[in-house]
C-alpha cells in the first residue's frame, strides 16, 4: 500500500496541519501535498517570520484545498482552535528557528519556538486525537536536523538513527530538545509520532542567510562571499523536493515511534561547494568572469561543527526512498531558479536580514 492509498481517515479526506508552511521547506512540502494528492486539505499555520514568505506560495493562492492560517504555535488557545475547526487529522511540524548564526546571538527565541512551540503542539494534538479516537489511525511527524547529532570527524561513519545526541549550537540543542519531546510523547500517551531528520536542504525560495543562496546572490551582485574558517567544514546536501517525497512517505507510511534519517549522502567542504556554484553561475552570466575571486575566508564562528553526514539506509530499506536529484542538477535548477526571479530576491534584501547581515557579518568581512 503506497502513499496514495492513506489520503483519507475513515470514509472523508485527510486533513493535514503543516506548521511552518510559508518557509522554505514548508512551502515545498505544501505545494507537493496538493500536487500530489488530490483528495487532501492543507491547513498551512505560519507566523510569517522574516522566513515566511507569502509569495512562496503565490501559485496556490486561490487553491480551496490550501487554507492559510497566520499564528504562531505558542498559541494554544489558536492551536486548539485549529485541531477543532478543521478537525486535523495529521501534523508535519516543520515550524522552527532554523539559522545557527542567529541561535548564536538570540538563544532564547529558538527555545521558544522549538521546544516551547513544540510542546504545545504535542499537547494540542494529543488532547485533539484522544477526544476523537484517532489515536491509531493520526499521525504527527516531526521534522529535524542532522545537528542534533553533533560533529563528526573527517573519518568517521555517518550518523545512524541510533547515534547519540551531541548538539553543539543553541539550535542543535533545542531541535534535540524539541526530538526528545516528539518521541517522549510515544512512549508516554501512545501519541503517534515519527521523527526525521534531514541534512541541509537547498533549492528555490530559501530564504539567502543560508550557504547556497547566499552565494547565489552575492555573486550576482559582484559581492563579497563570506566562507568561514578555510571552508574545511563538510556539510551533507539534499534538494528539497527529495525530502518532501521522503516527508510525505513518512507521514503516509511511516512507523508510529520511528525515527528516520534523509540524506542523499553528498557531502562536499564549504569550499568545493562555493566553487562549484561560482562555476556554475559564470557559465550562465558571463564566462570570462571569475567568480571565485569574490570568496572571502573570514572568522569562524564558534563552536563550528566539522561534519555532517547521515546514513538514509533505514528509509530506503523500509519505505523505498531514494533521492532523485543530484547536486549538479538541483544546484542548476536553484541557480536558474534566482536568476530569474530578482524581484523575488529584491522583496526580501532588506530590512531584518540586511540588519542581521550587518551585525554578523560587518566586521568579519
Amino acid at each position: 500500500m503506497g502513499p496514495k492509498d492513506k489520503v483519507k481517515i475513515g470514509n472523508k479526506p485527510m486533513r493535514v496541519l503543516v506548521t511552518g508552511g510559508m518557509g522554505f521547506i514548508g512551502s515545498h512540502f505544501v505545494r507537493h501535498l496538493i500536487q500530489s494528492f488530490p483528495d487532501l486539505t492543507a491547513i498551512n499555520l505560519d507566523k510569517l517570520t522574516y522566513a515566511g514568505n507569502p509569495a512562496n506560495l503565490e501559485d496556490l493562492k486561490d487553491e480551496p484545498r490550501h487554507v492559510f492560517v497566520k499564528g504562531d504555535i505558542l498559541d494554544t488557545t489558536l492551536l486548539a482552535g485549529l485541531f477543532h475547526e478543521h478537525h486535523i487529522d495529521a501534523v508535519v511540524h516543520l515550524a522552527a528557528e532554523s539559522h545557527v548564526d542567529r541561535s548564536i546571538l538570540a538563544p532564547k527565541e529558538f527555545i521558544d519556538t522549538n521546544v516551547s512551540g513544540t510542546l504545545n503542539l504535542l499537547s494540542v494534538a494529543l488532547k485533539s486525537w484522544e477526544s476523537r479516537g484517532l489515536m491509531e489511525s493520526a499521525r504527527f511527524v516531526h521534522v529535524s536536523t542532522d545537528e542534533v547529532y553533533g560533529s563528526l570527524g573527517f573519518n568517521d561513519p555517518p550518523a545512524g538513527e541510533d547515534a547519540r545526541f551531541t548538539p553543539n549550537s543553541p539550535y542543535a540543542a533545542s531541535k534535540a530538545a524539541g526530538d526528545h519531546l516528539a518521541r517522549s510523547f510515544h512512549r508516554t500517551y501512545g501519541l503517534p509520532v515519527v521523527i526525521t531528520n534531514s541534512t541541509n536542504n537547498y533549492g528555490p525560495f530559501q530564504f539567502p542567510e543560508k550557504l547556497i543562496p547566499l552565494t547565489i546572490t552575492r555573486i550576482m551582485e559582484g559581492k563579497a562571499v563570506p566562507i568561514y574558517g578555510r571552508g574545511r567544514n563538510v556539510r551533507d546536501w539534499l534538494y528539497v523536493e527529495d525530502h518532501c517525497r521522503a516527508l510525505a512517505l513518512v507521514l503516509f507510511v511511516g512507523r508510529p515511534g520511528d525515527r528516520y534519517n534523509v540524506s542523499a549522502r553528498c557531502e562536499l567542504t564549504n569550499l568545493e561547494l562555493v566553487e562549484e556554484i561560482a562555476s556554475l553561475m559564470d557559465a550562465r552570466t558571463n564566462p570570462a568572469r571569475a567568480s571565485r575571486e569574490l570568496i572571502t575566508f573570514v572568522e569562524d564562528r564558534p563552536g563550528h561543527d566539522l561534519r555532517y553526514g547521515l546514513d538514509s539506509l533505514k528509509i530506503a530499506r523500509e519505505l523505498g526512498w531514494r533521492p532523485q536529484v543530484d547536486i549538479t542538477e538541483g544546484l542548476s535548477v536553484t541557480i536558474d531558479w534566482y536568476l530569474e526571479n530578482r524581484a523575488w530576491i529584491e522583496g526580501i534584501l532588506s530590512g531584518d536580514y540586511l540588519t542581521f547581515f550587518e551585525k554578523w557579518y560587518g566586521k568579519r568581512l
